[in-house]
């Protein structure tokens, strides 16, 4: 079991000992810490925050202790209760709050749990704000109020409805040609908020909607990544409801995945080069992904006339980069699109906004827009972390056995090779080293991955 403090937030599995998994009393902790540098940062007479939480099983439990840790701190909370980490971050500044928490631990299975943290601006803290936490998280003199100024909890259950209609305002969504082409799409929801707040959105839309696993129990129907190996129901209903596509989004909506009319994914790296293709296309400028993420991106942005980089891994490190380089669209290739006009954060009810009015300008299917696309194929690969491991030395290790290739180290290890590429970091929400390649095939793509996973361990000693 694991406790997780990173620029993600913090994570950890429930149950089990304090400091060690996210219990109770870490759970207080933590949400302590957030108000005495919300009181620090801002400085004012009153103070509030915005909370929700996706389906999980524990997120009551959690947003219960995190909330009145915050009222006894006499910080005022918005309660969204059942929601999605985009509508939280939408919610912060409509409400002219002074932050947001949202509990989840987005593609992590059910055990998981983690506190997402917003600034008044409805974003992820960077790594200097989160390390003031973790400092504070440790103090022993952290301020209550008195029982006369404790804060209070304000539940408001309109901001999913106002998030989609944000959405559907946007000057790109092009709500009648969706409505005519008469889509029929099926929704994988995984038991929580998507399978809610995904079907209202395409019902917006004049789309025809099949829920699959849209009950939000929390008790998610298979691993909740949105990976092939786990999505054989998806395609299934696909090809038996003869849909347009399938749609898949992570437990807190932040991710999305397509499947095409013949049950074959999209591929999760593709949701956002398709929802760029559309929207450099409209209104042409730069974009921004991070270094784990396909090479497309890059293609279609200078095929738009506009320019492309990559930042280190991490939605905050994302956003920073997409601010100083001014773009139009960005996110993270595991299917996070970022659109500013909204807001900037990774948001599935815009990306499927905006793919779906690509697709009703297109009026082509789903697997031929993929095949419009440049070919690249990943492989994401995992080594799971052991007390012995020496994570920095194994990357150390490479970084120097590849000191002739084309390097870029500002995140991990990330090796540049003519058709192919191969990053080694350590996970920011999990205890493993991720290996993501990419190649011209889903064999090279896989063959190098498996090299890399060997060239470490025979340094390591694990093998």
């Amino acid at each position: 079991m694991t406790l997780i403090k990173s620029i993600s937030g913090i994570r950890g599995t429930i149950g089990g000992t304090i400091g060690e998994n996210l219990t109770p009393i870490d759970a207080v902790k933590f949400a302590a810490a957030y108000g005495a540098w919300l009181k620090q940062e801002r400085n004012k007479e009153t103070y509030r925050v915005v909370v929700g939480r996706d389906a999980r099983i524990s997120g009551k439990m959690i947003q219960d202790l995190v909330m009145n840790t915050l009222i006894g701190m006499g910080i005022h909370v918005i309660d969204l209760d059942l929601s999605t980490t985009p509508t939280v971050e939408v919610a912060v500044p409509m409400e002219h709050a002074d932050g947001g928490i949202i509990l989840t631990a987005s593609h992590n299975p059910k055990q998981w749990n983690a506190l997402k943290l917003l600034n008044e601006k409805g974003e992820f803290l960077d790594a200097v704000e989160g390390a003031k936490i973790l400092e504070l998280a440790e103090d022993q003199s952290i301020a209550f109020a008195d029982v006369d100024h404790l804060g209070k909890i304000t539940k408001n259950d309109a901001y999913v409805d106002l998030h989609i209609e944000a959405v559907l305002e946007l000057p790109l969504v092009t709500k009648k040609a969706v409505a005519s082409a008469g889509f029929k799409v099926v929704v994988d929801g995984v038991n929580s908020t998507g399978g809610i707040v995904i079907p209202l959105l395409l019902e917006a839309l004049g789309v025809d909607v099949v829920k699959l696993y849209c009950d939000p129990t929390g008790h998610f129907p298979h691993n909740p990544e949105p990976l092939k190996e786990h999505l054989t129901d998806l395609s299934e209903a696909v090809k038996k409801h003869n849909a347009d596509f399938g749609i898949v989004v992570d437990p807190d909506v932040d991710r999305l995945a397509f499947m095409d009319e013949n049950g074959d994914m999209f591929g999760e790296e593709y949701t956002l080069v398709a929802c760029a293709d559309y929207v450099l296309s409209k209104t042409p400028g730069n974009t921004v992904s991070n270094m784990s993420s396909t090479r497309a991106l890059r293609d279609v942005t200078e095929k738009h006339g506009g320019s492309y980089e990559a930042s280190a891994v991490g939605e905050v490190n994302v956003v920073q980069l997409m601010k100083k380089n001014k773009v139009v669209i960005g996110g993270e290739g595991n299917g996070g699109i970022i659109y500013p006009e909204l807001h900037y954060g990774r948001d599935a009810l815009v990306g499927v906004a905006l793919f779906l009015s690509l697709l009703a300008e297109k009026k082509i299917t789903v697997s031929a827009l993929r095949k419009s696309y440049p070919d690249y194929y990943m492989s994401k690969k995992k080594i799971q972390l052991t007390p012995e491991l020496d994570v920095d030395g194994i990357l150390s290790a490479m970084e120097t056995r590849y000191q002739n290739e084309k390097l870029t180290t500002v995140d991990g290890v990330k090796i540049d090779f003519s058709e192919s590429w191969v990053h080694l970091r350590k996970s920011n929400t999990e205890p493993i080293i991720r290996i993501y390649t990419e190649a011209k095939s889903q064999d090279e793509a896989d063959t190098l991955a498996d090299k890399f996973i060997e060239e470490i361990g025979a340094i390591a000693g694990i093998q």
